[in-house]
């Protein structure tokens, strides 16, 4: 005979009432000395450590004291239970079989990453190491959890690497599915050291390509956009990434010749026409009925072509055309700091990024490469290291940095708990990436680009351009060209030792964290 379900009073009764912790009636999930506890607060109860007003030790501080309600130990409460892990004896929240969650994160990985010899895979050991060491250890049972059964979630994707069914190269990764899951966990195995570091935006471009080929139906086109792709795109990527850095916006460019390419190509076919018999009738029509943006994509493409005599080397390509966007006048400038400044509303992030932009006239590509070393505090003065010297921080500005410092966000991933980036990324070991910090910045009505042109230009009316260009970063032709559309008239270095760090502060590369 089937046992009878509970009627809707005895479940209320049996299992409904009021917390004591939050007066909301939900699910009990214990008896504790001050009454009946939710699950919710019971977590957050359970995971608050601290040292304990009572007996002064460092413990998990799930009770309340009955005078002042400050968060005490279970001794001190007087509890009847305990929440020591039966393995490790941490004291914390317990999951099934009264394991931590470190523990229970632990053989959750083994498990995942066995090779088939109840032990994990030798070469996976660092990637093993680096998790389970994570400092929020519930952050990666969630992240093992996320999108639970299907093919491409966390624990499949781990599962089929410890069995050796995924080969450990960039190659392999790049045709997984879904290719987010797929790029996460390939920068963790970067950041262990397991696969060699290669840059990120490079191999976003490469797990992109083949899904482009694969919908161009013209095996020549595929063919032409393949070379292009491996003679001209792929190697100006390393190059930059071996100079300096890729930026979101120069992948970006990348795919955009590509699939500009691939139109100039689709587009030629429907006027009956090849690479090879291209005219300049031809490109006059294309660049007629493109954008700007189409005009500029299309030209490293049409150089390629010309270069490897695809298409007639006589031809001539228009000039491009050079924009510039109008900069924030000094009061619109001068307004916005003060927003910022004053605006506990808006993220402490974005605050701090947007002072940085509006006072020093920093790109968000070299923002998000800041990190806590070039903040220099020695408890009086601050400054921010963008060049050399060092320049000043004013003394709001400096407050919110050094409150901000303090308080960083995105530091609960596996490789960013000891993370020094000023704007750590939510992807492991990465910054924030510079285009969403822009649509963020923008969002609470910071015009970057507008921001930077002001900044620059207060700058080149008080200091020298050479001055400028060594404390901000920048090449000194590109500030004495600033300067002359500035109408300033600063021409030459003010008198003095300029390569000499202010009073206390030591070179770049000498002074502590």
């Amino acid at each position: 005979m089937s046992r009878p379900y509970a009627t809707d009073e005895q479940y209320e009764h049996w299992y409904m009432a009021e917390c004591c912790r939050c007066s909301q009636r939900r699910h009990k999930a214990g008896t504790w000395p001050d009454g009946y506890v939710c699950r919710t607060c019971s977590d957050r109860a359970v995971r608050t450590r601290g040292t304990c007003p009572g007996c002064g030790q460092d413990r998990a501080l799930p009770g309340r004291h009955p005078a002042d309600g400050s968060a005490i130990c279970t001794t001190c409460a007087g509890f009847s239970q305990t929440f020591d892990c039966s393995r490790c004896g941490f004291e914390g929240k317990l999951l099934g079989g009264r394991l931590c969650e470190r523990c229970t994160l632990t053989d959750r990985l083994t498990a995942l990453l066995d090779d088939g010899t109840g032990r994990v895979r030798p070469a996976l050991t660092p990637l093993f190491n680096l998790l389970a060491a994570m400092d929020k250890p519930r952050s990666g049972l969630a992240w093992l959890e996320m999108r639970r059964g299907h093919p491409g979630n966390a624990s499949q994707l781990l599962r089929r690497l410890g069995l050796g069914e995924i080969p450990l190269t960039h190659d392999a990764f790049h045709e997984l599915q879904p290719w987010r899951a797929a790029a996460h966990l390939e920068e963790l195995l970067m950041a262990s050291k397991v696969l060699p570091a290669v840059d990120k935006y490079i191999c976003s471009f490469q797990r992109w390509l083949p899904g482009h080929l694969a919908s161009i139906a013209d095996p020549e086109h595929v063919k032409t956009i393949k070379l292009f792709a491996t003679w001209r795109v792929l190697p100006h990527l390393r190059e930059r990434a071996d100079r300096s850095r890729i930026t979101p916006s120069v992948r970006g460019f990348a795919a955009e010749q590509i699939t500009c390419a691939t139109a100039f190509l689709q587009w030629l076919s429907a006027r009956n026409t090849t690479l090879a018999s291209l005219g300049r009738l031809d490109i006059d029509a294309w660049f007629a009925e493109n954008t700007e943006r189409g005009r500029t994509s299309l030209r490293p493409f049409l150089n390629w072509a010309m270069q490897g005599c695809r298409c007639p080397r006589s031809l001539s390509i228009p000039a491009q055309r050079i924009s510039r966007r109008p900069a924030l006048s000094e009061d619109e400038r001068l307004a916005t700091l003060g927003r910022l400044l004053t605006d506990t509303d808006a993220s402490m992030r974005l605050r701090v990024a947007g002072v940085i932009v509006l006072l020093y006239d920093q790109p968000l590509t070299r923002v998000v490469q800041l990190t806590v070393d070039d903040v220099l505090h020695n408890g009086e003065t601050t400054l921010l290291r963008l060049g050399e010297p060092a320049s000043p921080v004013p003394t709001p500005v400096a407050a919110l940095l050094l409150a901000y410092i303090a308080n960083r966000g995105n530091m609960n991933t596996a490789t960013n708990q000891a993370s020094r980036w000023l704007f750590p990324g939510r992807r492991a070991g990465q910054p924030a990436r510079p285009d969403h910090l822009s649509a963020l910045l923008g969002e609470i009505g910071i015009p970057v680009a507008a921001a930077r042109g002001a900044a620059v230009r207060q700058q080149l009316l008080e200091l020298p351009a050479p001055v400028v260009a060594d404390a901000l970063g920048y090449h000194d032709k590109t500030t004495s060209r600033l300067l002359r559309e500035t109408g300033g008239t600063w021409s030459r270095h003010a008198a003095g030792d300029h390569t000499r760090s202010p009073t206390g502060w030591a070179p770049r590369g000498t002074h502590g964290s």
